[in-house]
């Protein structure tokens, strides 16, 4: 499959050109999986996003690793933090070899086994290292990894895409290969922090069971599939090369649902009785900070493959929380970046009210401002609200020569508006961010997007 159906799943902005409502799928939240549309879709008004950008935490993934991942889940249609999931397995495994236990103690080992040591790409290479006393520096499919002591990464790979000038054709095709440009982001000096200690005491029992924690129903149910792909190429792959602690290492799945169904608490609870060593997740920043207290409290690790809020840089996790997806901080940098390199100086900002949204929203202002560009407004937005025409309203009313809209599957109701107010994409600069991936857009290019 080409590289531009594959990640159109990922990037909702643009696949939220269901400015006709059937076109992106319903406004059901429900996360369940819906029938493609298109029949019902005017011919050309995809194109009404023609020149929409956006910017997402994005790997140039080799074809290699994305047949891997396919051969997992042959249903496969998009890699979005597969990644990041596969990394997160077995980055923790070679943690648990370096630190010769599964118990909380192999959180001391994680940022170690990614930086200042001999380079490996695979765990049977990087297994072979540790066990011969090696200090290592583990690069993996996501990236160099490169974690700050605070167990982040100091560096990531972003894609900055853009809706294709012809709109989306008959095969759905609306991304071309030749408007993604990766760019690599570098965190400030002083996010490059002292490791922070593992506080717990947990022990291990010479068994590394993994536990997910990762979608399977709610908003970002769609962000599911190659999150637990990554898990399980990463167990099959580890039991491969020798396992961990010379046993074979286990996967337990488990769903987070989103805060709206509150299902990630009991699952949390039933991880933890089965005496997981990881719990690899939640996706979503807001149901990750609904249940870190209970799982780092329980000395268990916690890795999320997804969680971009910044305020897990400083949280009190006792040395048990890491993530190897960015920090928003960076992510504010690159739409910055890119507003200004397109020439747009008067920026208003449409962000969902959650530690996501607003979070970001507050990173993106600091960048545009530091960049010489002006914030000429901002809403914070309740994602629930059935009609957004006030906001839109607030936004037109500024004049602004570009809109930042950072939002989930409400983002095809907002951008809908957008259009019927004239501040759409064809009248303004329009950007969006990996948070506009929504599950309307998900149920419309479930086949074979």
């Amino acid at each position: 499959m080409k590289k531009s159906r594959l990640w159109l799943v990922m990037i909702g902005v643009f696949a939220c050109f269901s400015l006709v409502a059937a076109a992106c799928g319903s406004d059901d939240d429900s996360g369940d999986s819906g029938e493609s549309s298109d029949e019902t879709t005017p011919s050309g008004d995809d194109a009404a996003l023609t020149g929409m950008k956006g910017t997402t935490p994005l790997v140039d993934l080799p074809d290699e690793f994305k047949d891997r991942m396919l051969e997992v889940d042959p249903e496969l249609v998009d890699f979005n933090y597969g990644a990041e999931a596969y990394d997160a397995v077995i980055v923790t495994a070679l943690a648990a070899e370096a630190a010769k236990t599964d118990g909380a103690a192999a959180g001391d080992a994680i940022n170690s086994v990614t930086r200042d040591g001999e380079k490996c790409t695979t765990y049977a290479d990087c297994l072979a290292l540790v066990q011969a006393g090696t200090d290592i520096d583990y690069d993996g499919a996501s990236g160099p990894l490169d974690f700050s002591g605070n167990g982040e990464p100091t560096q990531a790979s972003y894609g900055v895409l853009e809706f294709g000038t012809e709109g989306c054709d008959e095969t759905k095709e609306c991304i071309d290969d030749g408007k993604t440009a990766f760019v690599t982001a570098t965190a400030p000096e002083s996010a490059d922090v002292d490791q922070v200690p593992v506080t717990s005491t947990r022990e291990g029992d010479g068994t590394l069971v993994v536990g997910s924690l990762l979608p399977e129903t709610g908003s970002l149910a769609f962000l599911g599939p190659p999150e637990f792909a990554g898990v399980n190429l990463a167990i099959q792959e580890i039991n491969e090369a020798g396992g961990v602690l010379g046993k074979d290492a286990s996967h337990i799945q488990g769903d987070s649902g989103d805060t709206e169904n509150g299902v990630a608490p009991g699952t949390v609870d039933s991880l933890l009785s089965q005496n997981v060593d990881v719990i690899v997740g939640a996706a979503s920043s807001s149901v990750s900070l609904s249940v870190i207290d209970k799982i780092v409290n329980a000395g268990v690790i916690m890795f999320s493959p997804a969680n971009t809020s910044k305020k897990f840089s400083d949280y009190e996790d006792k040395g048990l929380y890491f993530r190897n997806a960015p920090s928003d901080i960076l992510q504010g940098g690159v739409l910055a970046d890119t507003i200004i390199g397109d020439g747009y100086s008067n920026v208003y900002i449409l962000a969902l009210n959650d530690d996501y949204g607003t979070g970001l929203a507050e990173d993106l202002t600091t960048a545009l401002e530091g960049g010489g560009a002006t914030v000429v407004g901002q809403s914070i937005y309740d994602p629930k609200a059935t009609d957004f025409s006030a906001e839109v309203e607030d936004a037109k009313a500024e004049d602004p020569d570009a809109i930042a809209l950072i939002g989930f599957d409400e983002s095809s109701r907002i951008l809908t508006t957008m259009i019927e107010q004239g501040v759409g994409p064809q009248d303004v600069a329009v950007y969006g961010v990996d948070g506009n991936m929504g599950n309307a857009m998900a149920k419309n290019f479930e086949d074979g997007a």
